[in-house]
This record gives C-alpha cells, sequence and structure tokens, in this order.
C-alpha cells in the first residue's frame, strides 16, 4: 500500500508585472497586484500536496459505493491495466485505452450476465489515449499522432491507420481526447504543456479542428489549459468543455470551469481565470494589460471545485435512466492531489434545464474512505453503454463499473 503524502508549501513570488483578480480578504491570497510593470507585484500562497493511500477495491470498499436510490453499481470488468478513456459502439462493444501500456482494449459481454467475459487487446499504439467512434471506424489519438482502424463485425480492429503526425509535443499535459461534432468535423484537446506558461507552439492549450481524414487542422479555440472533457449538446448542439484549472493557486483556485466553446474564442489561460481573475504567475505578453487581456477572455459558464480533476464527459442519451436525465451531462472527477482535503473521486450529473447548463449535482462517490485517507478509485472514462447504463473507469485498481437501474 502506498502512503499518503501531506507537504505545505508556501510560495511567495515577487516579480514585476503579475496580477490578480481576488478580492481583498481572501484567505488565500495576499497580493498586491499592478496593470504595469512600473510597480513591484507581491503575491503569497499556500499549495498543498495530499495523495490519499491507494486500497484495494474489495468487495467490501465497492459496497459502500453510494448512487441515487434505485440504481446499482457494480464491476463490468476489472483486471484491465489502467483503463482511461471509454468509447462504445451501438452493438454494445466497449473500447477502452490504456496509456500507460499503449494499448486499446475491447471488452465484451457476449452471454449478457452485464458482466465482460472477452477482455481483448485490439491496437497497440504507444500513448493511446482519446477514442472516439465515427462512421464505422475507431479513432484512436496519442500525444502526435491520431489513427483510424475500421471495426469488424466482430469488434475487432482493422490495421491502424495513421492520419495525423504533428500534434505538438505532450509536455505536462500529453493527454489527448478525440470527438467528432455535428458538423461531421474531428475535434482534438490538445493540453498545455506546463502548469502556467506562455506557450511557444500556439496549438498547445487548444481544442484543434479537422476534416474526418486529418487534413484542414486548424486552431478552434485557445487558452484552455487541459479540456479533456467535452461535447455538444444533443438538443441545441452548443459545445461545452471542462477545462482544469492551474495548480498551486491555493485549496480554493482555480476552480475547474465549464465553458461554452465557441470557434475562435481565447478562454484566458494562462492570464485569465475563472470569473476574471488574474494570474498572479504570468502577466501578458507586450505592453497589454491585464484588464485588455480580460476584454479578449470568454469567462466559464459555472466552476466546480478547484482541484476535483474533470475527465470525460458524456451526455445522457439512453433509455435506462429516468427521462429527466436525458441531455443531461455526466463527467467524471478524477481527484485532487493539490490541495489539503481531497475532492473529486466521484462522478457528478450536470443538470440542464432549457438546454442551459445549470448546476453540478453528485451522482457517484465512496471512492475515499479511511476518513478521506486513502482511495480505491480515481474515476476517469465514463461511457453511456447501448442498453442504457452509465460505464465508469477507474485507472488505479484496473476497474469499470456499472451503472444500472435493473
Amino acid at each position: 500500500m502506498k502512503t499518503s503524502l501531506v507537504r505545505t508549501l508556501s510560495v511567495a513570488l515577487l516579480i514585476t508585472a503579475v496580477a490578480s483578480g481576488c478580492k481583498k480578504g481572501d484567505k488565500s491570497w495576499n497580493t498586491e497586484v499592478p496593470e504595469t510593470d512600473e510597480s513591484p507585484t507581491s503575491a503569497q500562497i499556500n499549495g498543498y500536496i495530499f495523495r490519499p493511500a491507494l486500497v484495494p477495491a474489495t468487495d467490501q470498499n465497492i459496497s459502500q459505493l453510494k448512487v441515487p436510490a434505485g440504481y446499482t453499481i457494480k464491476k463490468f470488468a476489472d483486471k484491465i491495466g489502467k483503463p482511461r478513456i471509454i468509447a462504445v459502439s451501438s452493438s454494445g462493444t466497449v473500447y477502452t485505452s490504456d496509456r500507460e501500456a499503449g494499448v486499446v482494449m475491447m471488452l465484451r459481454d457476449n452471454d449478457n450476465d452485464k458482466v465482460a467475459e472477452v477482455k481483448q487487446t485490439v491496437a497497440n499504439i504507444k500513448q493511446a489515449h482519446g477514442l472516439t467512434i465515427h462512421n464505422g471506424k475507431l479513432y484512436i489519438v496519442a500525444v502526435r499522432e491520431v489513427y483510424s482502424a475500421a471495426i469488424n463485425t466482430d469488434g475487432t480492429l482493422g490495421p491502424p491507420s495513421m492520419i495525423i503526425n504533428n500534434l505538438p509535443d505532450g509536455g505536462q499535459h500529453p493527454n489527448r481526447t478525440i470527438a467528432f461534432g455535428p458538423d461531421g468535423l474531428m475535434y482534438i484537446t490538445v493540453g498545455s504543456t506546463c502548469n502556467s506558461c506562455p506557450e511557444p507552439n500556439p496549438q498547445n492549450a487548444t481544442i484543434l479542428r479537422s476534416n474526418a481524414d486529418g487534413t484542414n487542422m486548424v486552431i478552434y479555440a485557445k487558452g484552455l489549459r487541459n479540456t479533456i472533457g467535452f461535447g455538444w449538446h444533443p438538443q441545441t448542439g452548443e459545445f461545452w468543455g471542462m477545462d482544469h484549472g492551474i495548480d498551486w493557486l491555493g485549496d480554493n483556485e482555480q476552480m475547474e470551469e465549464l465553458n461554452l466553446i465557441e470557434q475562435n474564442a481565447n478562454y484566458g489561460w494562462p492570464y485569465i481565470y475563472g470569473e476574471g481573475k488574474y494570474n498572479p504567475g504570468d502577466r501578458p505578453k507586450g505592453d497589454t494589460t491585464y484588464q485588455e487581456y480580460l476584454k479578449m477572455t470568454k469567462l466559464p459558464t459555472l466552476t466546480y471545485t478547484a482541484h476535483a480533476a474533470p475527465m470525460q464527459l458524456a451526455f445522457y442519451s439512453g433509455n435506462m435512466f429516468p427521462e429527466e436525465f436525458r441531455n443531461d451531462a455526466f463527467i467524471t472527477m478524477r481527484g485532487s492531489w493539490n490541495r489539503s482535503n481531497p475532492v473529486g473521486y466521484s462522478v457528478v450529473r450536470l443538470h440542464f434545464e432549457n438546454g442551459k447548463p445549470v448546476r453540478f449535482e453528485d451522482f457517484l462517490t465512496g471512492f475515499l474512505v479511511n476518513t478521506n485517507r486513502a482511495h480505491f478509485g480515481r474515476p476517469v472514462g465514463l461511457a453511456v453503454h447501448s442498453d442504457g447504463s452509465l460505464l465508469v473507469g477507474d485507472d488505479t485498481n484496473g476497474v469499470i463499473y456499472r451503472i444500472s437501474r435493473d
């Protein structure tokens, strides 16, 4: 068992031309922030590391997972390495990536007992991560490459064909994700190479868009630190994404952001975050002030608890859950490490009303145990199965769970 690590860090920044929009009296901050470099900037921030110990996903631990009344959670598959992103075909074949092992696995429940008895590696691709299915093909994105492979009738894949090989280097955030929009075009998320810094490559900290064959790739939106989970609302067609906040700004900063993604929009990273706050670690280039950069920034629609680490996002389109769930979204929260008390380690439901997001609500909790000193799961992958159940993957104990209303 790994032991938990607690370390308190005090960070003092005495640099020129750094700003913060935080209110006076915020306990996380003690700052003086000018708009130009004519005055000094000072900031003192308390930062923490706390990594709960890892314990096994025993029957006893699983029995205390909490889902709403009338729902059941059980293992769909286990002993499958470190499953990351999940994609499900219309026939019910489940695919999951294992970035560390560099494989894509196929999972099938041929005897209809709600447990996958078929576990087969169907692709070997170094650092495979993002998956999506489009027009009978599985698309796989690694750090710099995108592949497509035909899906055979038995769920296995034909030989993967590389269609893109020039995505930016990974750095701190190499976990690309991929999906096709209502326009039939391919969207790829590219995280930042760092926690907070000006990027030399303009394609980092963006969402890219291209044709299905990888041609005509352009920057669709920028200023997004690491948007892993994203999707289009089934009714409105609006494009929503969950962005990871900057670390080392304190327990309660930066909040995770739900953004309405629009073409050519700038979402502020690394200079502006949250409801228009200034990042005290970086200032806009040249003569641009924070206030001028703020005017160019599109702010989030909703925010969620800082450091919860949002991962895969899926809109619910199945028939198993009640009608009130249709067109709401589910999001995995992998869980914090840069915080004194752990948050996340859960799945949340994002409620939409009249096509607009209004609030987050816990849907699956309980992975934190031993008075929050340990965990037995960090949710990453999430997908709606063809039978309407919800699949949730844990990349620490190698489990995919099935949440059903049977």
